[in-house]
């Protein structure tokens, strides 16, 4: 299959989805190492990190990475040829709006907002506010495969009136299948599409199933692709980037850069940190639930005992 759609942007998150294994505590010579190389790569947008609060969570457990203050950002972008467009997330209700400069002082070209299907009014809110500071903005709607889709629509509805470029589908649990990513592209383009806002998908690889789930989301229309260099993320990780990029066969993806940088910077950092498809975090994906348990489990003397912890998680349903 060949896919080459020129409307279609990539937005690598590697640090701040990677962030998620190690409480965003990169140091600055790998996170210029990553934006260096994106560069090369020609991927449209880098994320390197959230804007979160200092009040909410402690600078002395979280690197500068969960903050994203500007002057850390602009060490990591100065010098930079041709730099990707710079964006950084925000949760709803963990952001300080007043520590948020105009855009006009700031290196940040968007703020994505993330939320629950249940918070999108506070998350048209808050990108009413971003895009009267001067951002651009989109808003990702997270664990969607455990969303009804009356309050889904009612959503989506809602936000095809709001300042945004696009509105992403989230797999947070990696628990959809191709046919539940059809559904649901084609569900946020009857909303969003008429309006001129862009459908985007990020997913997540608890079932081997991030690229191919990427894939489908193409095929049925989405524009705006999330994904990380070798995968990392949050326990099971997320869609490949180098993978994506090979996909495209779009002439300005440059994969060399990506090659690179895994040799260089990820291989010796799997040694030190884990993600990727591992059989608890398969096992929470099919059972549709946050990795959380097993990533606690990961921790244990048992982390290896997957029928163990199978057999934990069957019991808890059971008991729900």
């Amino acid at each position: 299959m060949t896919m080459y759609r020129p409307e279609i942007k990539v937005l690598d998150c590697t640090i701040r989805d990677g962030g998620l294994i190690n409480d965003h505590n990169f140091e600055d010579g790998f996170v210029k190492a990553v934006f260096t190389a994106l560069a090369a790569s020609g991927v449209d947008y880098v994320e390197l990190g959230y804007r979160n609060s200092d009040k909410i969570f402690s600078p002395d457990k979280f690197g500068k990475w969960k903050f994203c203050d500007e002057k850390h950002l602009k060490k990591i972008v100065d010098g930079i040829k041709n730099p990707p467009q710079l964006t950084t997330m925000v949760d709803i209700g963990r952001v300080d709006l007043g520590s948020i400069p105009k855009k006009k002082d700031s290196v940040v070209d968007v703020i994505r907002v993330a939320c629950y299907v249940k918070d999108i009014d506070k998350a048209i809110d808050l990108t009413k506010r971003f895009t009267d500071k001067g951002y651009k903005t989109t808003v990702n709607v997270m664990a969607i495969s455990t969303a009804l889709q009356p309050a889904l629509e009612e959503g989506l509805s809602d936000l095809s009136e709001a300042p945004i470029m696009a509105v992403y589908i989230v797999d947070s649990f990696g628990a959809l299948y191709s046919e539940q990513v059809h559904f649901l592209v084609n569900l946020y383009k009857k909303y969003l599409n008429p309006k001129g806002i862009e459908v985007g998908f990020h997913a997540h690889n608890n079932q081997q199933l991030g690229f191919a789930n990427t894939i489908e989301a193409i095929r049925k229309g989405a524009n705006y692709l999330d994904a990380t260099i070798y995968g990392i993320g949050r326990a099971a990780g997320n869609c490949p980037l180098e993978l994506l990029l090979s996909f495209l066969k779009n002439p300005k993806f440059n994969l060399e850069p990506v090659l690179e940088v895994i040799e260089k910077e990820f291989l010796p950092l799997r040694k030190e940190i884990e993600w990727g498809y591992i059989l608890p975090y398969m096992i929470t994906g099919v059972l549709n639930r946050h990795p959380k348990a097993a990533m606690a489990f990961r921790k244990t003397a048992d982390k290896d005992k997957s029928a163990l912890f199978y057999r934990d998680q069957l019991a808890e349903e059971d008991a729900a």
